[in-house]
């Protein structure tokens, strides 16, 4: 793979394998399974990227959080949500100080 892989390289292998069969595609299989399952190991990979980021070798960080991204894109894929409503969201919340934009959000 070359250096100018992208996370919309990602998003778009993501949509390519969801429309295989799921004999033969592991992301597919996965979003047969629900958007359930689909977070349920979203989160098993972000647990494993924490214990590697605190423990682990930068080659086991750099694994686990490939594994991180790629599960990230299946769940928003599931849920119908482009890496375009992240940029957007990311475009709109760093257009101010993380402090500020904290502050701003509604209190739960």
């Amino acid at each position: 793979m070359s250096d100018s892989f992208s996370l919309a390289d990602l998003e778009a292998i993501v949509a390519a394998r969801a429309s295989a069969d799921a004999g033969s595609s592991y992301t597919r299989s996965l979003l047969d399974k629900g958007v359930a399952k689909c977070a349920q190991k979203l989160g098993e990979e972000a647990v494993e990227t924490v214990i590697a980021a605190v423990s682990g070798s930068e080659k086991d960080l750099v694994g686990e959080a490939s594994d991180l991204l790629y599960h990230l894109m299946v769940v928003l894929k599931a849920r119908g949500v482009s890496l375009a409503d992240i940029h957007a969201e990311l475009a709109r919340r760093t257009a101010q100080s993380g402090l500020a934009e904290k502050a701003a959000r509604p209190t739960a």
